[in-house]
């Protein structure tokens, strides 16, 4: 009968733990955490450029500012706790890469803002998610930071017995600024080698007339001018 009584005893002492917050506290917490990395989310999608954009990337973002919350709101001001959940946390392990350093900050703002909402500190989440928001939107645009984008990728398939060392000088001298050499591959079991360029084009070039005169010399085989290449997934 003790033994019962000591089980029972034991369930309604985990209350103990709800003390240091309300229910209105979780309720107000997880609320303005959705809706603050919900907005964040919004201004990712708007501000994104290039092709590795991801549905499940922007949900991510909003359950982990509502899982740090809940974190932030067990830990509390327990230092204890606090190890305790660092030790339990520590055995996950993300194999994904992230595509491009923007979206680590991004990961970060929604993990602050977890932070903030579940430490009730709701004043400071708001002022902060409109003020980066705002930088973010403006940065983009102004289109801050931006490098004039000249470079593009040149992909020429030629017959494996051309000599191709000297082919496109005329054409590389009339079209492009620079160029340089950075692939030769071998494709097709052998039957065509790959070139891969990095040329720098002249301002105002007609890229049709330069594919042209590259394919001239190839006996129209494959050539490929692939632009921005800095903000595409290749």
């Amino acid at each position: 009968m003790e033994t019962l009584e000591t089980f029972f005893e034991s369930l309604t002492s985990v209350q103990d733990l709800t003390w240091t917050f309300s229910v209105q506290d979780i309720i107000v917490g997880l609320l303005l955490s959705f809706v603050l990395t919900a907005f964040i989310g919004r201004i990712y999608k708007i501000t994104h450029r290039g092709t590795s954009y991801t549905q499940s990337f922007v949900q991510t973002l909003v359950l982990m500012g509502l899982i740090v919350t809940i974190i932030m709101l067990i830990v509390g001001s327990n230092i204890a706790r606090a190890f305790s959940l660092v030790g339990a946390l520590s055995i996950i392990r993300f194999r994904n890469a992230v595509k491009e350093t923007r979206d680590v900050g991004f990961i970060f703002l929604a993990m602050a803002i977890g932070m903030a909402m579940g430490t009730r500190f709701y004043l400071l989440g708001i002022i902060a998610t409109v003020v980066i928001s705002l930088i973010i939107l403006l940065m983009n645009r102004m289109n801050r930071y931006a490098r004039e984008n000249t470079n593009q990728i040149l992909k020429i398939q030629i017959a494996p017995e051309i000599d191709f060392d000297h082919l496109f000088d005329k054409a590389f001298l009339k079209y492009t600024e620079s160029s340089e050499l950075i692939s030769i591959d071998s494709i097709r079991a052998g039957a065509l080698t790959e070139l891969i360029y990095n040329v720098s084009l002249k301002k105002n070039c007609n890229k049709q007339k330069f594919i042209e005169e590259i394919k001239d010399k190839t006996n129209n085989l494959k050539v490929t001018l692939v632009t921005w290449y800095n903000t595409t997934d290749l």
